[in-house]
């Protein structure tokens, strides 16, 4: 179907607005030009709102809205493991990872690991990480958005990637990050309100009309097995949510390294004013995360119920839209749209802050900050590019876009998190056990998959976790040299206010009863 001319106003509307909105915010006072904190740290200027909200729509793109959505469709309420396990793992960084970071002023995570091992740890996680970015992040949101746009304003998918990437590099490579995060707030509300409107629209149609704790029930009862948090051996979708390994498990595993250690997220919290504005910032974004499976799961599942049998599970978000009314069809449009683009903006800021500050400097360590952050700039647009071209020969035969992201990245993600958990809290790590942990993250993934195929490749990331954690520990320990430290632990200042620990007793209890409901 195609859009109303109402619908195509008000989704006009808001890409204007958006522009000029980005514009404004990234303006610089007159005498002052853009220096690299300015452009990849937003100035150190970001509020804790600005924080939570950026977190949340760099988070929430199309792999997830429309991925998860798809995922919910096939597999169930399981899968919003990933969405709530997040608002736990968010606390322990502000609590334990932030102060550490923040501390040492980086710019980057690869920054990090060059301070706290040598440049060679750096390079091959800084290449890694623009790889996947570049490959496997921009590609998924880029894919599936243009799926949603040709699914629900009949647009060519190409000519629908091509308009994702001219928008979000219109209102993002100026500005960078700020323009990113204070636009970012816009994005969020405009996505709570839509994803909140769309799961009232289809619980409604669910319960005949009498609302959505009627539909709600009415749909626990036409698809209970949707509803099972931990799925059984014996539940076809066991491969991708291995029941209590993804509680306990390798989930865990899977977020520390996405909300701890990933540029394009934890960047916001590096630009904050300071430590006590940026965990105010992680527990907002804690807090808007136990509402998002309501909008990125919920919709999927209710979507199974209204329109069973669909080749491809990720049609059931944009399937859902086009039962929109005019008008609010406009507005949810534009909220799907503004999760893409928002997400799209933080991914290029964070490969272009990443390539310039942690390969291209070294390399030519004298030129002028203006040089750089035309250099930034350039690299976003080239990313964006490359991503567009790549995007349907890496996406076009996967049924469920949202798996696709997460199998591949899991060949990586263990090492990573063995590297940064022993370099910030065992002392005795080094270099080299560090790569040990790199190398043996890919090497025994791929043997593993290799091998044995059908293990699931949650339960494959717990047992290279416990691999890469004996070969980082061997490593360190046989091979003697110097570890270059930057902090001690006896330094690091890990208290958190009673606001914050409220926050964080409140998340653990909600999710307490969550699991205890839904069993």
């Amino acid at each position: 179907m195609s859009l109303s001319g109402i619908d195509i106003a008000i989704f006009i509307a808001y890409v204007i607005g958006l522009i000029i909105v980005a514009s404004y915010v990234s303006r610089e006072k007159a005498g002052h030009e853009k220096n690299t904190k300015d452009y990849f740290l937003a100035g150190n200027s970001l509020t804790w709102w600005a924080i939570g909200a950026s977190l949340i729509a760099a988070n929430i793109s199309a792999e997830q809205i429309i991925g998860m959505s798809g995922s919910g469709y096939a597999v169930g309420l399981g899968i919003a493991s990933y969405e709530w396990l997040a608002a736990i793992i968010l606390m322990i960084v502000g609590k334990y990872f932030l102060p550490i970071f923040l501390k040492h002023g980086i710019y980057t995570m690869p920054q990090y690991l060059e301070r706290r091992y040598n440049r060679d740890v750096k390079l091959v996680l800084a290449v890694f990480w623009i790889s996947v970015y570049i490959f496997v992040n921009l590609t998924s949101v880029l894919w599936l958005g243009s799926l949603a746009i040709n699914t629900v304003a009949d647009v060519d998918i190409v000519y629908g990637l091509i308009f994702l990437g001219a928008f979000a590099g219109a209102y993002s490579l100026y500005g960078g990050l700020k323009a990113v995060a204070f636009t970012d707030i816009i994005q969020v509300v405009l996505l709570i309100i839509g994803g909140l409107y769309l799961s009232y629209i289809t619980l409604n149609m669910i319960g005949n009309g009498a609302g959505v704790v009627e539909g709600f029930i009415s749909l626990t009862e036409k698809a209970p097995e949707k509803f099972d948090m931990i799925l059984s051996k014996d539940n076809p979708f066991y491969k991708d949510l291995p029941g209590i390994t993804a509680l306990i498990g390798a989930v865990w595993v899977l977020h520390f390294s996405y909300w701890g250690f990933n540029q394009y997220i934890i960047q916001r919290a590096l630009a904050a004013k300071s430590i006590k504005e940026a965990q105010k910032g992680i527990a907002f974004a804690a807090i808007l995360k136990l509402i998002m499976p309501i909008i990125v799961v919920l919709p999927g599942i209710a979507a199974a119920v209204l329109n069973p049998g669909l080749e491809n599970p990720d049609q059931a978000y944009p399937q859902l839209m086009t039962l929109m009314p005019v008008g609010m069809m406009g507005l949810v449009f534009a909220a799907l749209v503004a999760a893409i683009v928002s997400s799209l903006g933080s991914m290029t800021n964070s490969i272009s802050t990443i390539f310039t500050m942690d390969i291209y400097i070294h390399y030519r360590p004298n030129e002028t900050q203006r040089h750089y952050v035309t250099i930034g700039r350039m690299v976003s647009f080239i990313s964006l590019i490359i991503a567009m071209i790549c995007a349907k020969p890496l996406l076009g035969n996967f049924d469920q876009a949202f798996q696709y992201v997460q199998d591949f990245t899991s060949f990586f993600t263990p090492g990573i998190v063995v590297i940064f958990l022993l370099g910030m809290f065992w002392k005795r790590t080094t270099p080299t056990g560090a790569l040990a942990a790199a190398i043996g993250s890919f090497v025994t993934s791929l043997a593993f998959k290799i091998s044995w195929p059908e293990l699931p490749f949650l339960d494959r990331m717990n047992f290279v976790f416990f691999i890469c954690l004996f070969l980082a520990v061997s490593a360190s320990l046989w091979v003697k040299e110097e570890s270059k430290y930057v902090h001690k632990l006896d330094k690091a200042d890990f208290h958190t206010s009673t606001g914050y620990n409220l926050v964080s007793v409140s998340v653990f209890l909600v999710l307490v009863a969550i699991y205890a409901t839904w069993w």
